[in-house]
């Protein structure tokens, strides 16, 4: 399993049009194939910070959502909101276990 977290930082004023902005990417991506959860969620604490959660059920499912992502970019789906700054981690799940 491949989990990826991140994190975005805007101005508290672009947050949720940012967040707005990806609705139709988190449902086309929980409709790929592989894809176990993808959301992007405001950090109730922090107006500014964007939290991203990705679960995935091997690396060739995350690789051809990348190779999706890159393909819609290169065909105009820019966005009108840009973070501050971004931090997207990779992370290589060799098991799982429930919590209590």
């Amino acid at each position: 399993m491949i989990v990826v977290g991140g994190t975005f930082e805007f101005d508290p004023a672009h947050r949720d049009a940012f967040i707005a902005g990806r609705y139709e990417m988190m449902r086309n991506s929980r409709a790929e194939p592989g894809c176990l959860e993808y959301v992007f969620s405001a950090d109730p604490l922090d107006a500014g910070r964007v939290v991203l959660y990705e679960r995935w059920d091997s690396q060739e499912a995350l690789d051809a959502h990348l190779a999706a992502i890159r393909s819609s970019s290169a065909e105009g789906g820019g966005d009108d909101v840009i973070p501050r700054s971004a931090s997207i981690v990779l992370y290589d799940v060799a098991g799982e276990r429930r919590l209590g």
